[in-house]
């Protein structure tokens, strides 16, 4: 009695079957063996790493939200402390903000004195230029005491907090264009903080040159940082809302698969 061969049977990387009186190529089982591989790595759950970026993904604007508000709330904690006679730990605040930010007393917003700002003029007829350098004067309780972050920092972080704020009540926003935050964002404060480094630099190095050094003013710095913050935060959320919504979708597909994959006997 003749006795058949029963054909052999091979999936195929497509799923397909695949029969025939021979038995399947070596690359054709490696291609099937990769494959299995893939469909097993795509399938395992989530690593603690993984799941840490999920977390991250799920809260990144709170997580923003509340880097800046701490970031900008801070330095107007420091004068309120010196108000109220805790000098130690507003010091330790200024000095927190001495690495981030110049504190130039002429360029800073004061509390609790005659006025929210002063003029370079104003303050050497009060306290002498001596003390008017980076990190240098405070203020006093006539005077007020200055916030740790100079006029036009407060202004850009304070304005991307508050993007921050309105971006969470509704997400939709499309991304600002490169060339808008380039013409709104970057180009005002490019040209109001260097017009006036560079009349400072000609200055240094040319005594005798007939320009002044052209300092801006309190209102331009809070424009131009506030554009800037502005600007910045708008070119950016969107773009991060789109990264963290695609590794929310491959975590769930992955979760999903974990949980519905079944090895092969």
């Amino acid at each position: 009695m003749e006795v058949r061969k029963k054909p052999s049977v091979f999936v195929v990387e497509r799923g397909e079957r695949m029969t025939g009186s021979s038995q399947p190529s070596v690359e054709e089982i490696l291609e099937e063996a990769e494959r299995r591989r893939a469909v097993r790595r795509k399938a395992q759950p989530l690593s603690t790493p993984d799941r840490l970026v999920v977390w991250i993904a799920r809260r990144w604007l709170f997580l923003f939200n509340l880097a800046a508000f701490l970031y900008v709330g801070l330095p107007f904690l420091a004068p309120l402390l010196m108000h109220v006679g805790a000098e130690t730990p507003a010091q330790v605040i200024y000095a927190m903000y001495k690495p981030l930010c110049h504190q130039l007393p002429y360029r800073s917003w004061y509390l609790f004195g005659e006025q929210p700002a002063y003029t370079y003029e104003e303050l050497a007829r009060r306290v002498g230029e001596e003390e008017l350098v980076p990190h240098g004067l405070i203020g006093n309780p006539d005077l007020g005491y200055k916030v740790a972050l100079c006029q036009r920092d407060t202004a850009v972080y304070g304005s991307i907090l508050l993007v921050g704020l309105a971006y969470g009540l509704s997400r939709r926003w499309p991304p600002l264009p490169l060339w808008a935050y380039i013409l709104f964002g970057v180009v005002p404060i490019g040209l109001d903080g260097g017009v006036q480094l560079l009349t400072y630099i000609l200055a240094y190095l040319a005594p005798g040159f007939p320009l002044e050094p052209m300092e801006s003013t309190p209102l331009r710095r809070t424009v131009t940082g506030a554009l800037f913050g502005l600007a910045t935060a708008w070119f950016v959320y969107p773009r991060l809302e789109e990264v963290a919504s695609d590794i929310l979708k491959e975590a769930q597909r992955r979760t999903e698969a974990a949980r519905e994959f079944r090895p092969d006997g």
